[in-house]
């Protein structure tokens, strides 16, 4: 036994390194932002493990409940009679780990294996999980809850969450990296650099994600509230206006720690869905860009976006603020951006508002010398179309 316990500490004996961990980054601002969360995951590629390393890195006492063993009066409370229920009432007592975790004022409360929980277990999950209200004791709010589910065809006599339970978290779908497995099984772990949140951005971090779902809501309110069709996606992120606060939290929260936009994905498709996360991820990419009239009144001075397609949306709001307000000054002013949008970026994208905005011309104003550097891109575009439309005809 003494050998064996010495082989079992060395292989326990195993050093970390600092390293990128998008999924930890964004789970640890959901976290940061008291908000519940839901990691979905195969079983055995590291949830818990991250739970551990995040419950350290935060230092927050970690407190595991396995869902799916408890019964509906373990997390609604056990009814007591006292001396007199007919003038006391019958109060209804929590468990242990709820009394612990009261008695601490912080922790991370970790709900194990909630898909394999009964629909009465998630129906008593309700008020823990939304209102942190164990029997009758509410969790203080230095305590922060996790769960943790596998899919339905990988889980134990799995069950769907149910809609109510589903739209109270934040679902995060957690995979592994290879290389992290591999050099982690060689003795080097990974300790991600968990987000710091910027002191001084706070107020800017609250106005950019107000405008940014507000402004998405105000022009697309079929997206307000979408309850999905099928059962399987009601037990996952879905919009509501419950979620869509949820994720009004979670954009001021990854602005102020400046995090990258895979972040930001990932929180914002696990609380409102795919569709509707992308649409406002696209939405907050055109908050961003510079306005059509500050370019036509300084072209020399304007900076485009790197991005395509974000070029592109500005070429177009150049060429339609022409359109709305034709003036000659404005027209040249147009012809400038697009020669420096063909210097700094991709010919094609210079096509359509080029070819737009020549037809916007009045029949008075002198063709600017800008335009020559432009006829050669379009010509080459019109004959490559031409010689697309021909080939389509012979075949």
């Amino acid at each position: 036994m003494d050998i064996s316990a010495g082989l079992l500490a060395m292989l326990d004996d195993t050093t970390t390194e600092s390293r990128v961990d998008i999924q930890l980054e964004a789970l640890t601002l959901a976290v940061s932002a008291d908000l519940p969360v839901l990691l979905w995951g195969e079983p055995g590629i590291g949830k818990t493990a991250a739970l551990n390393q995040l419950a350290e890195a935060v230092e927050l006492p970690l407190t595991t409940v396995i869902a799916s063993v408890h019964e509906p009066s373990d997390f609604a409370g056990l009814p007591v009679v006292g001396d007199d229920p007919a003038v006391q009432g019958v109060p209804m007592a929590p468990p242990d780990w709820a009394v612990r975790l009261v008695r601490a004022g912080r922790g991370l409360l970790f709900l194990d294996e909630l898909s394999t929980a009964p629909p009465a277990v998630q129906a008593a999950l309700l008020r823990v999980v939304l209102e942190r209200r164990v029997g009758a004791l509410r969790l203080p709010p230095g305590v922060r809850i996790v769960a943790a589910a596998n899919p339905r065809s990988s889980a134990a006599d799995g069950w769907e969450l149910s809609p109510p339970l589903a739209n109270r978290f934040v679902h995060l779908h957690w995979t592994y990296d290879h290389d992290v497995v591999v050099r982690g099984l060689g003795g080097t772990w990974p300790k991600a650099e968990l987000p710091r949140l910027n002191r001084a951005r706070l107020p800017e971090a609250v106005t950019f994600a107000r405008r940014a779902v507000c402004g998405l809501l105000a022009a697309r309110p079929g997206l307000v509230h979408q309850l999905p069709k099928s059962e399987a996606r009601r037990g996952g992120a879905w919009p509501s206006p419950r979620s869509w606060e949820m994720t009004l939290r979670l954009v001021a929260f990854a602005t102020a720690a400046d995090a990258s936009r895979d972040v930001l994905s990932m929180l914002v498709r696990g609380t409102v869905g795919d569709g509707p996360g992308l649409e406002l991820l696209a939405s907050m990419d055109r908050m961003d860009l510079p306005d059509p009239e500050t370019l036509l009144a300084d072209p020399a001075s304007a900076v485009l976006p790197e991005r395509g397609d974000l070029r592109q949306t500005v070429l177009d709001g150049v060429v339609e603020a022409v359109r709305k307000r034709p003036d000659q000054d404005r027209w040249n002013a147009a012809w400038s951006l697009l020669v420096l949008a063909l210097d700094t970026g991709a010919p094609d994208l210079v096509v359509v508002p080029a070819a737009t905005l020549a037809a916007l011309r009045r029949d008075d104003w002198e063709v600017p010398a800008s335009i020559e550097r432009l006829a050669g891109v379009v010509s080459v575009s019109r004959r490559a179309d031409q010689a697309v439309a021909a080939g389509g005809v012979r075949r």
